[in-house]
């Protein structure tokens, strides 16, 4: 018997929910700033919930209720759109295959992109009408094809979530459509607006920022009002439902500067709009972000005992940002801590030791040291000589 794609994957996915799907996003993803020096308070908003968060740096800059279970709506689209993403990445569908709409997907509920039955479409078509004209019927139609079923394609969207480290979000379908089983939050939101910038730039930079697409001979705008507004703002996506009210999750840059804000539950569509630019012009008028060491970049060198080599360099795992309040560079500090009596066998990206900022002689952030390379166990003559100079120390 023939085993289709939508039962491989139903048989699958426990296993790839096992398999390795530990949480990627750091442990410190939005949390509120290291008040080292005063800084102005946040503008007071509407939305019940809300968040701002620099991308690079990870820090939160205002929030409110931030971590609260909320209906996504149409947010739950970022999802889908990016893992329809991930398998244009891994090369499982093109941009061009033709997907052939469903009655299912014509029949869709809500905002529409206005699909045929029996008609082909392609992939970057469908991604246009979901993503600019929040299609639940391109929604759909994406979701079969890639999953076979709709129902199908909300275990993947969970498990990437899961793998995302969205630990307060739950999807049940691929359109945002009410379900009292659905939930994000606006802390959640925004760990995956990061990813999708991050992740998928080309994909991000072609869809997120389309102001209009012209379907079927009808022609619909992105309904993100500050794409109009501020011209820095390039994303991201709109929802709406009776429950949820209006929400809205925004990314913008100034000067190598990017942040994500998201609100939720505002009153109207020009609350969600005016209320998203006061975090953004608020962030980005009182705080700077900047990129203090690169990935790979050694930052110290460590004796190592016993060893082929007798040092190893040390350096951060990743490119490391700070947020901290506009004209306070000058105040900042970092300095590095190494074991001691580091012994080999030692393996590249092993903690060996801690670099700590500081900002105005406080400790605003902490990151482990991690060996840049590997050094193996040294010969017997080394190990003999390093462990009678050990005794000796």
């Amino acid at each position: 018997m023939a085993i289709t794609r939508t039962t491989l994957l139903r048989l699958l996915l426990p296993v790839l929910l096992l398999a390795g799907l530990a949480p990627t996003a750091a442990a410190t993803w939005a949390e509120p700033l290291v008040e080292a020096v005063p800084y102005p308070s946040p503008p007071e908003i509407g939305a019940p919930s809300h968040i701002l968060v620099d991308m690079h740096s990870g820090d939160r800059l205002a929030g409110r209720k931030p971590e609260t279970a909320w209906e996504p709506a149409s947010l739950a689209k970022l999802m889908t759109a990016y893992v329809v993403f991930d398998e244009l990445r891994a090369g499982h569908i093109d941009l061009e295959d033709q997907v052939t709409v469903s009655e299912n997907a014509w029949r869709a509920e809500g905002s529409r992109m206005f699909l045929e039955v029996g008609t082909e479409v392609s992939i970057g078509k469908l991604l246009q009408g979901m993503i600019v004209q929040s299609g639940n019927d391109a929604a759909v139609a994406l979701a079969e094809h890639v999953a076979g079923d709709e129902e199908t394609f909300a275990q993947l969207m969970n498990q990437y979530a899961s793998r995302l480290g969205m630990g307060n979000t739950h999807y049940t379908n691929a359109t945002g459509m009410p379900d009292e089983a659905m939930r994000t939050t606006a802390k959640d939101t925004a760990l995956l607006a990061r990813a999708i910038i991050e992740d998928f730039p080309e994909f991000y930079g072609t869809y997120y920022s389309q102001r209009s697409f012209e379907y079927n001979g009808i022609t619909q705008r992105n309904r993100n009002n500050l794409l109009w507004r501020d011209e820095t703002v390039d994303g991201l996506k709109t929802g709406y439902t009776s429950a949820a009210g209006y929400n809205l999750v925004t990314s913008a840059e100034r000067d190598g500067m990017r942040l994500i804000s998201v609100v939720l539950g505002t009153a109207s569509d020009d609350a969600r709009a005016q209320q998203s630019l006061q975090l953004l012009n608020y962030g980005f008028r009182f705080f700077e972000t900047h990129r203090l060491y690169s990935v790979d970049e050694q930052l110290t060198e460590a004796r190592v005992w016993k060893g082929a080599t007798d040092s190893v360099a040390l350096g951060v795992p990743d490119a490391l940002y700070v947020t901290i309040p506009r004209q306070e560079y000058d105040n900042l500090s970092a300095s590095v801590h190494a074991d001691s009596e580091i012994e080999a066998p030692v393996s590249e990206g092993e903690a060996l030791g801690t670099l700590t900022v500081e900002l105005a002689d406080t400790t605003i952030h902490e990151e482990p040291l991690v060996a840049l390379d590997s050094v193996e166990a040294g010969g017997l003559w080394r190990r003999t000589v390093d462990r009678l100079l050990l005794r000796l120390q």
